[in-house]
């Protein structure tokens, strides 16, 4: 069973936010490969957000898959505000799953709206031929209802493959996100800085040297279209 956990806190601490830690305390799992974290949301006093994942392992031929529930609750009540479902959120082509954590920064949207984040981090575990990358999906509350307005969303990837002695090439790239001043169909768009490296390696035993390239940072506008931001290529987890 695997979910994420409130840090150490001290004692007095706890006696003292005792009912807050118990809100945030994430469901119960039932599977080795399952996820589930939850975390107060700043911008919404009272609310705290939950996310769970559930695994399916595939039959031969198949793709394992993870399927994806949100929800917000208030004030510890059993009954959540506001839900999100998704079959077959993540399809595990090559790689798993390792960790699931919430992004409540400042995601202003307009005015009077602000959508949370939801990061997955998949891995495949390989020496040779590493591949790590970290999905960022943006969900905003209508209602009783949860939705996507920005879906998986590429913000940290790196690649590459070795020959385990030194040859070999690999690759970094990670991306922020800022709030434009301009909007689209109502919604504030998103500025993402991208930066890249390469590095190279050749070589034998001592002789071994990397050179590496970092590529001047790019700027891409993300506009909305009236229900998603839309990702221009490269820019969606595969």
């Amino acid at each position: 069973m695997k979910s994420g956990l409130i840090g150490g806190v001290a004692l007095c601490g706890w006696l003292m936010a005792g009912q807050v830690f118990a809100d945030c305390t994430p469901a119960p799992v039932m599977g080795d490969e399952d996820l589930s974290v939850c975390k107060d949301w700043p911008a919404y006093p009272g609310l705290t957000i939950s996310a769970k994942t559930r695994f399916t392992r595939a039959a031969a031929g198949a793709l394992s898959t993870h399927d994806l529930d949100l929800s917000v609750l208030k004030d510890a009540q059993p009954k959540p505000i506001a839900t999100y479902h998704q079959a077959t959120a993540f399809v595990m082509d090559g790689v798993s799953l390792r960790e699931l954590t919430l992004d409540t920064a400042r995601y202003k949207l307009t005015p009077d709206l602000r959508a949370f984040g939801v990061r997955a981090l998949l891995t495949n575990g390989s020496r040779l031929n590493p591949l790590e990358e970290n999905q960022l999906s943006l969900y905003v509350r209508e209602g009783e209802k949860l939705r996507p307005v920005l879906r998986q969303l590429v913000v940290y990837e790196y690649g590459g493959e070795w020959d385990d002695n030194c040859a070999g090439e690999r690759f970094e790239i990670s991306r922020t996100i800022d709030i434009a001043k301009t909007s689209s169909h109502g919604y504030a768009d998103l500025i993402v800085k991208t930066q890249q490296t390469g590095t190279k390696s050749e070589g034998e035993g001592d002789a071994c040297e990397d050179k590496t390239t970092v590529y001047s940072p790019v700027l891409t506008t993300l506009r909305y279209d009236g229900n998603s931001y839309v990702l221009p290529p490269g820019f969606k987890s595969l």
